[in-house]
């Protein structure tokens, strides 16, 4: 289990960040070679890169001597150099390995100065970062491993989508929890519609960090599941929703499975970054299954970016602010 702890997200913030999680940055093909590049996620800078021995690592994107970002410097596989002073920092710990204006008799001892690092691994062609804390601190214990998207066969397709939510991670999280809003947010014809709204009834049981919807028999209106009729036997799907910000289903087939997951991460209190990665071994004889789900999830994703850009582009009502000016949250949530 996660060391769990929270920070204010900022003034006027919706929420609260949570801290000691492993949280999605880049893409795998975002880095190539010895490139570094800078990206943020809770409201931390970072910069990533690949070291000569094909590992990840994560620093926080700031010089402890100056403050300027080490994104902007030189990265000879090992050490990566600041672009306003040279000093050298160790990629991986972050430690302080050259100041190149230290005299001989210099008793500054720069082994002991260090940039903020975190530990990052590469896991379903992403690189996380585990963020117990801003400022990029050395960890008292490990980290235990990233999520893994379950995969139930050896051979397997894989894709992977994403788009900005301008949402406090506090809404964008609700609408992964909220099958409610699909008919309205989700509509189209290879999906659902206001005529698909139906009383169901889901058993659900805890699991570490969050909660299951247990294994059943999937909506009966939606296209998607229809398709796996093809099989001739029974469809379950089964969801997790597990802190701080995934949703994973796993739908089954017999021996045929298709995965996914969806993640909301903040990069600011105001701006969040979904990514969705989804696996199967379903229909492999059909060249077009990746095309076609990259061209409806892409749509899916559209619609509910979209939804969010809508309302935070609409002028405030001060009923939903408090004295202090922030946002209150709502009152309940119905699903």
């Amino acid at each position: 289990m996660s060391q769990l702890s929270t920070i204010p997200c900022g003034a006027g913030g919706d929420g609260e960040i949570l801290w000691g999680f492993w949280y999605p940055v880049l893409r795998s093909e975002e880095l190539r070679g010895r490139q570094l590049v800078a990206n943020t996620r809770l409201e931390v800078p970072l910069v990533m890169g690949r070291d000569a021995e094909g590992k990840v690592f994560a620093l926080r994107d700031v010089c402890p001597h100056r403050a300027y970002p080490l994104s902007l410097g030189r990265f000879d596989g090992q050490q990566v150099e600041c672009a306003y002073h040279g000093w050298q920092f160790d990629a991986r710990t972050g430690q302080c390995r050259t100041i190149p204006s230290l005299t001989a008799d210099s008793k500054l001892q720069c082994e002991r100065i260090y940039a903020g690092s975190f530990p990052c691994q590469e896991r379903d062609g992403y690189l996380w970062a585990y963020l117990a804390e801003p400022e990029g601190r050395p960890l008292d214990r490990a980290a235990l491993p990233p999520p893994e998207l379950p995969k139930s066969s050896e051979r397997y397709r894989i894709a992977h989508l994403s788009a900005d939510l301008h949402c406090s991670m506090d809404h964008g999280i609700v609408g992964l929890m909220d099958p409610a809003h699909g008919p309205f947010v989700h509509q189209s014809w290879w999906w659902r519609s206001r005529r698909s709204i139906r009383e169901k009834q889901k058993t659900f049981e805890p699991i570490p960090n969050g909660f299951r919807m247990s294994a059943h028999a999937p909506s009966a209106n939606s296209g998607p599941y229809k398709l796996l009729r093809f099989y001739g036997q029974e469809v379950t799907t089964q969801i997790d929703f597990v802190l701080p910000n995934v949703r994973t289903e796993l739908v089954r087939c017999g021996k045929y499975w298709f995965a996914n997951r969806t993640t909301v991460t903040p990069i600011r209190r105001d701006l969040c970054r979904l990514d969705f990665c989804a696996a199967w071994n379903l229909f492999p004889w059909m060249p077009f299954v990746a095309p076609l789900l990259r061209a409806f999830g892409k749509r899916f994703i559209a619609s509910e970016s979209a939804r969010h850009r809508r309302s935070a582009a609409r002028p405030e009502s001060t009923a939903a602010h408090d004295a202090g000016g922030r946002r209150r949250p709502p009152g309940a949530l119905v699903f």
